[in-house]
């Protein structure tokens, strides 16, 4: 790609390796995004005058700090807390918190990078962020946890608000880190403050808010095939993953019509050729919940074939869900996809294709859905309880279900507006541009300076 929008650099790679070397997830995000939304800011000299192309790539804030903490041991622990707060043009910075080994500066990056446009695809006000920390909860105690939470949120209390920051949940983080957190905030501060979102309903939080991302996946997944005169209803559907996103996304695909075939975890997968149920998901979610605990007890419960090491990607299926983690589903994978007929791949995880990945799923001219687009429901959901937290007025399920809905087929609707070209729909496109513009339109309206 020919690069035109820094004077000082003559490629995107000579920039990103000049500004923010050894970043790779980062890159990668920041590649894919500008190839898209370069011919829309060389058309727009406004765009081109604010330089609006090194201004999205930086952060606005990195904050980075020491977390130090007690174990059951009584001995001290240390641990590198982050918080990337990427954009507020269009609202406070919005995104979770991710408790895992691998976070660090890039893998935060690229996420608050995403999720910038993410939110701005929801309509609803909200900047990007995101945050966590390298502590692995697995094998800890509840006690161990809380005093890990407490000893973040003495640091990170200094960089949020209800005006500032909103943080929620991500991997390893949930109901039970966000109840530490909030109570750690409410102590330190002494104020009941919308300052999470994916708290319990019992203090605050949203309805629907655990189930609101693999909903989304599916709801936007409908609005895909209902556009090319088709149906979840009767379509088999591999999906990845064995966390919430991924088990919601099978729960409503099942409700839909749809035969959900496969579960995975960072041991290998399951194949049900007879189907998941509601019963073998609960399961599912029961067993994961056991630190440590591996699917492969699955086929002793209910059958099927469980594969050691391996990834459901050549498992031949009608929709194919990668709900896990970043870059999950390589180029091989999906070919294999496409030799077997996929007609559609959705993404319910952080962008989970590779980069190879993803260019065999546009070529191939099969419906695919980009991870900023079909997994906005959690954080849709998340805003929604946002506006819950300032009117102090709780919704009902059925309400928030409602309003979902209603949020993925508008995003759907944008998709299709700037990523239609001669009659076809490139949905990476369409989500990239939309979210640019309003993005990039709100940051030329408030200026520099």
């Amino acid at each position: 790609m020919t690069f035109s929008l820094s004077k000082r650099h003559s490629s995107l790679e000579e920039y990103l390796n000049a500004r923010v070397p050894n970043e790779p997830e980062f890159h990668q995000a920041v590649t894919e995004v500008i190839e898209d939304i370069k011919p829309i800011i060389d058309q727009h000299a406004d765009y081109k005058a604010a330089n609006m192309f090194e201004r999205l790539v930086e952060p606005e804030q990195v904050i980075t700090f020491r977390v130090e903490w007690q174990n059951d041991a009584n001995e001290i622990e240390v641990n590198r807390g982050y918080r990337v707060q990427f954009n507020g043009a269009i609202g406070p910075f919005k995104g979770g918190l991710r408790f895992h080994p691998t976070v660090n500066q890039s893998v935060l990056k690229f996420l608050g990078f995403e999720q910038t446009f993410k939110n701005a695809l929801t309509g609803l006000p909200m900047g990007g962020g995101k945050g966590g920390s390298d502590f692995d909860p697995s094998g800890r105690s509840d006690a161990e946890i809380m005093r890990f939470c407490n000893a973040f949120m003495q640091q990170l209390h200094r960089y949020i608000g209800p005006d500032i920051d909103i943080p929620a949940g991500d991997i390893n983080v949930g109901a039970r880190e966000i109840g530490f957190l909030f109570g750690a905030h409410r102590r330190i501060t002494n104020q009941f403050q919308g300052i999470l979102t994916g708290k319990s309903p019992s203090f605050g939080g949203s309805q629907m808010r655990t189930e609101a991302t693999g909903y989304g996946v599916m709801y936007f997944l409908q609005e895909m095939l209902r556009k090319n005169s088709a149906d979840v209803d009767g379509k088999s559907v591999i999906i990845s993953g064995a966390g919430n996103v991924a088990t919601y996304a099978a729960e409503r695909a099942i409700t839909m019509g749809g035969k959900v075939i496969s579960l995975s975890d960072s041991t290998g997968f399951i194949h049900d050729p007879d189907g998941l149920t509601q019963d073998k998901i609960d399961w599912v979610r029961d067993h994961k919940s056991k630190a440590g605990e591996s699917l492969a007890a699955y086929v002793k419960e209910f059958g099927g074939e469980w594969t050691e090491g391996g990834v459901p990607w050549g498992l031949q299926a009608d929709i194919a869900a990668p709900c896990a983690t970043q870059n999950e589903l390589d180029e091989k994978s999906a070919k294999a996809l496409i030799g077997n007929g996929v007609q559609a791949v959705i993404e319910g995880a952080n962008m989970p294709s590779t980069a190879a990945a993803k260019s065999v799923f546009r070529a191939a001219d099969i419906l695919y859905a980009p991870g900023k687009a079909a997994n906005a429901g959690g954080v849709a959901v998340s805003g929604l309880e946002i506006s819950q937290d300032r009117m102090r007025r709780p919704s009902s399920a059925e309400d928030v279900d409602k309003s979902l809905q209603n949020i993925m087929s508008d995003i759907h609707d944008a998709c299709i507006e700037d990523g239609t070209r001669a009659g076809n729909v490139d949905y990476v496109k369409g989500a990239n541009i939309a979210g640019f513009r309003k993005v990039a339109d709100a940051m030329l309206s408030q200026g520099v300076g």
